[in-house]
């Protein structure tokens, strides 16, 4: 079964590229397109889709509020969004993150580049360079008004468990973290999950953003 994809941009051509990019895939479809996040937010409704791809910048509901309002008002884990941006300025990224997208991908990105993100954040996967993760996250939690979590939502993890939030922190793999803590695949995964699931966290976005948010990792750590 292919992969449904909702196109949501202002800008018609960009809709129309993307559009007959993701369809000359053949396992990806386009289910649907939104010009506005408005649309977006009634379309992934209406409309059975895997993954949105979500511009930032749109004219009335920006690309964040609809991410946000999308991800809060389903139950399930579908759709998934991916935020599409042309900025540098990694504020909007960050924030994209903090409302619930899976991951974010450059406008710029080539057609292979932008069907492994479909199919990676559709497997249930965050689309994250950890180069790009850990300065967008350190940078913006550094602030002071940035929210810091109680310690009480981390003392459910086993040391292990925090050990493996820290690397997903990082931005590395499944494949990885076993590499790296000298586990087989499938108990790197099991942890990963236990960690979701104690943290409540939709993806493994998510965790990254606890994980700097809670402390755990420190702004500017390891740069």
């Amino acid at each position: 079964m292919a992969v449904r994809v909702l196109l949501a941009d202002d800008q018609e051509l960009v809709r129309a590229a993307l559009r007959v990019l993701v369809e000359s895939a053949p396992d990806l479809e386009v289910v649907g397109e939104a010009a506005d996040g408005a649309a977006a937010v009634a379309l992934a409704v209406e409309t059975p889709a895997d993954v949105i791809l979500m511009d930032i910048r749109m004219p009335g509901l920006d690309g964040i509020e609809a991410t946000r309002q999308i991800v809060s008002a389903r139950s399930g884990e579908r759709p998934r969004v991916v935020v599409l941006t042309t900025f540098g300025t990694d504020e909007y990224v960050y924030e994209a993150l903090r409302a619930g997208a899976s991951g974010f991908l450059l406008k710029d990105a080539g057609p292979a580049r932008l069907f492994d993100a479909i199919r990676v954040v559709d497997k249930g996967d965050a689309l994250l360079d950890p180069a790009v993760t850990r300065r967008l996250i350190a940078q913006f939690t550094s602030r002071p008004e940035v929210r810091r979590a109680q310690p009480a939502e981390l003392e459910g993890l086993t040391e292990r468990e925090r050990e493996v939030l820290t690397l997903v922190a990082e931005g590395l793999s499944n494949d990885e973290i076993a590499e790296r803590l000298v586990v087989s695949l499938s108990t790197a995964k099991k942890h990963v999950s236990n960690v979701m699931m104690k943290l409540q966290a939709r993806d493994r976005a998510q965790l990254v953003v606890i994980a700097y948010e809670s402390g755990l990792v420190l702004a500017g750590a390891g740069e």
